[in-house]
C-alpha cells in the first residue's frame, strides 16, 4: 500500500520532521455522537426522515454497545504488519464480533418499526454458522449476495468491531505515495466519502472508510477510484448544497461525494452522504457508478 503504518522506531524518527498525517484515526465514542447528532439535524423535513432516524438508533445502539461490550486485546496485533494490518478480506476475526451483533439487536429491537423487526427477528433465528457466513461475503464485497437490510444489522456489528480493533494498532503512519489509494490502508475496504477538512489539517481531503472508520489523505484533482487527473466534474443540486457534492471521473466513470467543512462544519462522512441520496440517484442516471460503500444503502440482493 501506499501508506505504511510505522513501527516505534520509525515513529521516534519521523518526529524530527513534520508533515500532514497520511492516515486520521477517529475516537469511537466521539464519532457515533456525532453521527447521531448530525442524522437528527438531517431527518428534519427530510423526505426520507423516516429512514434517518432509524439508521440514527442503529449509530446510537452502537454507541451503547460499545460502552457495554469493549472487546479483548487481540493477540494477532502484538506483532503488527504495515500493510493493510486489518484486512478485512484475511483478518481473523474472533467470536466477539458475534456477541456485539446480538447485542446490537437487543438495543434496538425495542425501538423498531414492525418492518424493521421482521427483519431482526428473521436474523435472531438465523444460526452462528450462518451469520459468519453473511459476514464474510460482507467483507468480501460480494454485496449482491446478502439482503440489505440484513447487511445494514451485520455491518453495523462488524464496523464496531473493527473500529475498536483500531484503537489496539500504532496510530503513525507515512505516505509514501498517491498511488492506489482508492481502499483504506488499514482495512483494505471501500470509503463512504471523503472530507475536506479545516483548522490543522485545512484544505486537505480525507477519505473515510465504510468500515473501520480510519481516514486518508488523498490530493483533491485527481481520481479517487482510478488516481487520474484532468478529467474530474463536480456536481451539486445548487449553491445551497455546496457543502455535499459530488466528483465524478469521465476516465473509469465513477463518482465519490466530497464534503466541505469549511462551508458547514458539522458535516459528517456517513451522515450527510446519506442524506444527499438524491443526489445519487441523479449522477446514476447518467451512467455514473458509486465507487464507495455507505453502511445505510447496501446494492440490492440478487434474486
Amino acid at each position: 500500500m501506499s501508506i505504511k503504518i510505522l513501527s516505534e522506531s520509525e515513529i521516534k524518527e519521523g518526529a524530527k520532521s513534520y508533515q500532514a498525517p497520511a492516515l486520521l484515526f477517529s475516537n469511537p465514542k466521539n464519532l457515533y455522537q456525532r453521527r447521531a447528532k448530525r442524522l437528527r439535524e438531517l431527518a428534519t423535513e427530510h423526505p426520507l426522515a423516516d429512514y434517518l432516524l432509524f439508521a440514527t438508533e442503529v449509530v446510537e445502539s452502537q454507541l451503547n454497545v460499545l460502552t457495554q461490550h469493549p472487546i479483548a486485546q487481540d493477540p494477532q496485533l502484538q506483532n503488527i504488519q504495515d500493510t493493510i494490518p486489518l484486512n478485512a478480506k484475511t483478518f481473523a476475526k474472533s467470536g466477539e464480533w458475534l456477541e456485539l451483533f446480538k447485542a446490537l439487536l437487543v438495543e434496538i429491537k425495542p425501538k423498531a418499526s414492525d418492518l424493521v423487526l421482521a427483519t431482526i427477528e428473521n436474523l435472531e433465528k438465523t444460526s452462528d454458522k450462518e451469520l459468519t457466513e453473511l459476514a464474510d461475503r460482507l467483507l468480501n464485497e460480494e454485496f449482491n449476495l446478502v439482503s440489505s437490510d440484513q447487511a445494514v444489522f451485520i455491518w453495523a456489528a462488524l464496523s464496531l468491531y473493527w473500529l475498536q480493533l483500531v484503537q489496539q494498532i500504532p496510530h503513525h503512519s507515512h505516505l509514501e505515495s498517491n498511488e492506489n489509494l482508492h481502499y483504506c490502508p488499514v482495512c483494505g475496504s471501500a470509503p463512504v466519502s471523503s472530507v475536506v477538512h479545516f483548522g490543522s489539517s485545512q484544505g486537505l481531503r480525507y477519505l473515510h472508510c465504510s468500515l473501520c472508520e480510519s481516514e486518508w489523505n488523498v490530493v483533491r484533482a485527481q481520481c479517487t477510484n482510478c488516481n487520474q487527473f484532468g478529467k474530474l466534474s463536480m456536481w451539486s443540486f445548487n449553491q445551497e448544497l455546496a457543502a455535499v457534492t459530488a466528483e465524478s471521473c469521465e476516465d473509469c466513470g465513477s463518482y465519490l461525494k466530497i464534503l466541505f467543512q469549511d462551508k458547514d462544519a458539522n458535516v459528517e462522512a456517513v451522515a450527510d452522504d446519506l442524506a444527499s441520496i438524491y443526489l445519487d440517484v441523479e449522477l446514476e442516471q447518467k451512467d455514473l457508478a458509486r465507487s464507495g460503500l455507505n453502511p445505510f444503502m447496501f446494492p440490492a440482493q440478487e434474486v
